[in-house]
């Protein structure tokens, strides 16, 4: 049985369809992403790699973390020009939704110092940075700054994308404790849980590809920037 060929301004429903589903997911997951890691900064346990950096600038600067997480997002996004990355809609607005989302969280969020809540929130920012990752990178709007960044070292070096990976988050967490970022037994949790978790909601998340004739969409290969540890 064919499925049905209605149009609405040139483009079949079910691409329209498709694509509105995709922007919602992206933005859905790039709001929770920017949130759950709001959550690890008030458990303060540890936080992902690319975020200790960003709270070690915001200690050195005076700026919040979510604002650093924009500068860094921008300055990392300019290296793409010389490792020839094509960005696509997710990658720009990664940069924006998810520190946006970062302070807005963080100011609703009221502080929390007891173990018995601690634990639980860094748990529950992991598993929720997992959904996140599955649903924005499902959406196939390109990658994150960040991954693109490993993926265009990769290409570029013909190292692997573990190797690259491994090389700038170590670098990144240096870097970011030595200005006063957090690192602890959380960034550790990170670090080993967040590959599977991804891997798990991408496959929930996906959204059959399809040609939609979309100028925004740059794909590039942010699976294996996520998931390749």
């Amino acid at each position: 049985m064919h499925q049905a060929t209605t149009t609405t301004g040139g483009y079949p429903l079910a691409t329209k369809d498709r694509l509105g589903r995709r922007l919602i997911q992206l933005y859905i997951g790039l709001a929770l992403y920017g949130a759950s890691s709001a959550l690890l900064v008030e458990a303060g346990l540890g936080l992902e790699p690319w975020n200790v950096l960003h709270q070690g600038l915001a200690e050195l600067t005076g700026l919040t973390i979510g604002v650093v997480s924009i500068i860094v997002g921008a300055a990392v996004l300019l290296l793409w020009i010389p490792l020839r990355q094509r960005p696509g809609l997710g990658t720009v607005s990664n940069v924006f939704v998810v520190g946006i989302a970062m302070d807005g969280t963080l100011a609703l969020v009221p502080e929390v110092h007891l173990p018995a809540v601690r634990i639980p929130l860094l748990l529950a920012g992991i598993v929720l940075n997992g959904v996140a990752t599955g649903l924005y990178i499902a959406a196939r709007f390109g990658p994150g700054p960040r991954d693109g960044l490993m993926t265009g070292l990769h290409r570029r070096t013909g190292r692997s994308i573990r190797l690259m990976r491994t090389a700038v988050e170590v670098a990144v967490v240096a870097t970011g404790f030595a200005l006063g970022g957090t690192v602890g037994i959380g960034t550790v949790l990170y670090a080993v849980s967040i590959g599977p978790l991804a891997q798990l909601f991408l496959r929930v998340f996906d959204v059959p590809s399809a040609s939609d004739g979309s100028t925004v969409v740059a794909e590039g290969q942010p699976r294996r920037a996520i998931l390749r540890r």
